[in-house]
């Protein structure tokens, strides 16, 4: 099966000697990491910092942390 490279949309084929697939070379499979580094790739949705900083999350902790102490 021959797919595009995410980064160059050059043709790869998509088999077991693939070293970089679905990328076509190292260079382009850094380029996308870069992209996830940096911010300029994001999945949608609310980040994690958000939910881990939450009121909710945060009392959650307080609760099993005071439960783990009575005991």
């Amino acid at each position: 099966m021959e797919v595009k490279c995410p980064t160059c949309q050059k043709a790869v084929e998509w088999n077991s000697q693939a070293k970089y697939r679905p990328f076509c070379c190292e260079r382009c499979k850094l380029i996308d990491l870069g992209e996830w580094a940096s911010g300029g790739h994001a999945i949608p949705g609310k980040p994690v910092e958000d939910e881990l900083m939450s009121g909710d999350i945060n009392g959650e902790l307080a609760d099993s942390l005071d439960e783990l102490k009575r005991h």
